[in-house]
């Protein structure tokens, strides 16, 4: 019984290597069981838990990998895979398994390499840790995610649905990151932005002058993909007549080049998002009941950012950093902003809260913003700039749960910001409303206003260049070109800081 519970499955259309590759394992003190395509289900499914390891070669035909991969992922979970054929065949493997259970080992082979293969557990395909999964700890985005790894192990069709600019693609990306298939291609088509008479030749190629414009062979969407996932972004935009030759693909998992009648076999998972309620469209005859059954076997909904708003802070930090990590400013808000910004409506959704954040890191990059200075629409109705800050002691909260939003703020910044408009207040009422009897030097005067701000700033900074900065709503390097130009003094190391 020994040996049959150690018995390692060869399938290999070539019969002399499936030969040589059994001697090798035999030499290993392991059972070599070869099989053909016709056996492979069905001898791997009868006593699963009696097999070490699956060596695939080359294969006859096209076997159905979607089979074999649900097998492979499903009750053969534990069973290491070996792919020692073509290198077109090993992607295949690859896409049904998963990188992490899959061995590629070029035939011949040693037996040391074939040993080293064989050796230690398979990898649990579901535990990838570098997935982008939607930001956010409110119930509804958690379930959101638990969804998406509960789908992302099977093959099955997803519908994601939602408002535009609630992040349906980085659910599907999600998915297939998490998925067997992250190995292989993720490839997206928005429906809605292709003309109906194009879409057919960008989803399944075209020929050579199939039509006029049509100078090369091109391949589709569904060949570029192949073995990996197809994104059909806002499906509900789709045509009738394209949704019936879509609808034929998902059945029978054949397509034809525009300008060829030959049949080609795909192998992708495919996700489909829209914005539309398809059963409203389905009711109005402008989308085809039979396709959204076959969509929607596995739907995600996505809430409204209104209905996870205190997922808020968590996005505004994720966006913060995506936008310093494209070179633009660290924006920040004051508690008052970020109170004002819950309180908005958010029409556009995460897409418009991303494009607010990387608006204010241009106009206000590396300080605080505040309510008076959001965009008017993102302002509250009726506020008014004398609300925002009513005591010393409201603002230095203002300031201090900005800091505790984005901590670049440090103590000393936070203490100088809690008298900058005052200060500034007394500075304009002093040295700009009035004009002497006898006029100015405008240009001197400007100078020296200049020059004492600088100074003060640096004083309540304690001489830290870029908290000054901060205080005068300046680049660090802009502030050091003007204390050369107004010739202030302070050391070399607080310029560095």
């Amino acid at each position: 019984m020994g040996a049959v519970e150690r018995a390692v499955v060869v399938y290999d259309c070539d019969t002399e290597r499936a030969a040589a590759v059994a001697d090798a394992l035999r030499l290993l003190d392991l059972e070599p069981l070869l099989i053909d395509h016709a056996a492979l289900m069905r001898t791997m499914i009868q006593s699963p838990n009696s097999r070490q390891a699956l060596l695939i070669g080359d294969v006859e035909d096209a076997p159905d990998w979607r089979e074999i991969g649900h097998a492979l992922r499903g009750y053969l979970s534990d069973v290491r895979v070996v792919a020692y054929g073509t290198s077109a065949v090993a992607d295949q493997v690859i896409a049904a398994a998963g990188t992490t259970r899959v061995t590629r080992l070029p035939f011949p082979f040693k037996n040391s390499a074939l040993a080293a293969a064989l050796r230690g557990p398979a990898t649990s395909l579901a535990a990838a840790s570098d997935v982008r999964m939607p930001t956010g700890s409110s119930t509804v985005i958690r379930d959101v995610a638990r969804l998406i790894r509960q789908v992302a192990v099977h093959d099955s069709s997803v519908l994601v649905l939602g408002e535009s600019g609630t992040g349906k693609e980085l659910v599907a990306r999600a998915i297939h990151d998490s998925s067997p298939r992250r190995q292989r291609p993720f490839v997206a088509i928005n429906c809605g932005a292709i003309p109906a008479e194009l879409l057919e030749s960008e989803l399944f190629g075209h020929e050579k002058g199939s039509f006029t414009g049509a100078v090369t062979a091109r391949k589709g969407r569904f060949e570029i993909a192949e073995g990996g996932t197809l994104f059909l972004d806002e499906i509900g935009d789709m045509s009738l007549p394209m949704q019936v030759k879509l609808l034929r693909v998902l059945q029978e998992r054949v397509f034809e080049r525009v300008g060829n009648h030959v049949p080609t076999r795909c192998n992708v998972r495919i996700i489909a998002a829209t914005h539309r309620n398809l059963e409203d469209s389905i009711r109005r005859g402008t989308f085809r009941e039979d396709l959204f059954y076959r969509l929607n076997v596995f739907p995600i909904e996505l809430p409204s950012l209104r209905a996870r708003i205190e997922d808020l802070g968590a996005l505004f930090a994720d966006f913060v950093e995506h936008n310093q990590a494209e070179g633009r400013g660290r924006v920040q808000v004051s508690a008052a902003a970020l109170r004002a910004l819950q309180e908005y409506s958010w029409p556009g959704n995460v897409r418009e809260l991303g494009n607010l954040i990387e608006r204010l890191s241009i106009l206000s990059p590396d300080r605080v913003v505040r309510v008076r200075e959001l965009p008017l629409k993102y302002q509250p109705t009726g506020w008014q700039p004398e609300d925002e800050v009513e005591s010393q002691a409201e603002r230095a909260g203002e300031v201090a749960a900005a800091a505790e939003l984005l901590p670049e703020l440090q103590p000393s910044a936070v203490e100088a910001l809690n008298a900058v408009d005052e200060d500034w207040n007394a500075v304009g009422s002093a040295s700009l409303s009035r004009l002497p009897p006898d006029g100015l030097d405008l240009k001197e005067h400007m100078y020296n206003i200049e020059r004492a701000l600088i100074q003060q700033a640096l004083d309540r900074a304690g001489g830290t260049v870029a908290h000054a900065a901060r205080l005068l709503n300046l680049r660090r390097t802009t502030l050091v070109e003007k204390l050369r130009k107004f010739d202030l003094a302070v050391s070399e190391e607080a310029t560095e800081l």
